[in-house]
């Protein structure tokens, strides 16, 4: 009689779908970083009010954030080759649409779903930094750029940093959808495995205890870094909250 439930299946699904975890690794970063260079154009934009790029954001943001993962990843995924096509047909371009690998495709539609959300947690967190250090800044002869990259982007980093973990987290979970974009990472190797053996329960148990593995290691290395980041009244209070 077949088992009901077999905690060795799950034990056993962990290690093949382990080496599929640096694919999702690789393409939560990589669309992480994009989100983050993306957000901070478009946080600065909203700052700044720049006049037509600041409607083009607020769109593009709204967009985004009012539409499902999955539903921007099949857009990205079919539209931009039909994009392509378009070119070729009007243009006379010779273009190589079918050469473009899948995992591009997630990057680029998980790294534009990412930007949406991290361009508010970077405004608020440049928001955050004094006026009086970006003014003695401009006093000292800085341009708005080396403000930026010396003084402002620093200190937001340490209010920013929870928020940007918690960003990263999300983005590793939502990897799961990749499989759309024809993307092998561990859930889209999880499928193939409940495919061969119809154990399906047992390998989301597989899957989610990686996953939760996965987050944990996230979370203390956020805490390690968080710690060195902060300045030493940030360190006093953590230390504080940690005790209560």
């Amino acid at each position: 009689m077949t088992k009901l439930f077999d905690f060795n299946q799950v034990l056993t699904n962990i290690p093949e779908l382990l080496t599929y975890l640096p694919i999702t690794l690789e393409l939560a970063l990589l669309a992480m970083l994009m989100g983050l260079v993306l957000g901070l154009f478009l946080a600065i934009i909203k700052i700044k009010e720049i006049p037509i790029l600041k409607q083009i954001a607020a769109v593009f943001v709204s967009m985004v954030r009012g539409t499902p993962v999955l539903v921007q990843l099949y857009i990205v995924y079919f539209g931009v080759p039909m994009f392509f096509k378009c070119l070729n047909q009007k243009y006379g371009t010779n273009l190589a649409v079918a050469n473009i690998p899948g995992f591009l495709y997630a990057v680029l539609a998980l790294g534009l779903n990412s930007s949406a959300f991290s361009a508010e947690m970077i405004r608020s967190a440049l928001m955050s930094v004094g006026r009086g250090q970006v003014e003695a800044a401009y006093a000292l002869g800085m341009t708005y750029g080396q403000a930026l990259r010396r003084i402002i982007l620093p200190e937001a980093m340490t209010v920013a940093l929870p928020t940007i973990g918690n960003s990263l987290i999300s983005a590793i979970k939502g990897t799961s959808l990749a499989f759309t974009c024809a993307v092998v990472e561990i859930t889209a190797q999880g499928k193939i495995i409940g495919g061969r053996n119809y154990r399906y329960f047992e390998v989301y148990c597989s899957l989610a205890i990686i996953y939760w593995l996965v987050t944990i290691v996230i979370e203390q290395i956020l805490k390690f870094a968080e710690r060195k980041l902060a300045i030493p009244e940030q360190v006093e209070t953590f230390v504080e909250h940690g005790k209560e």
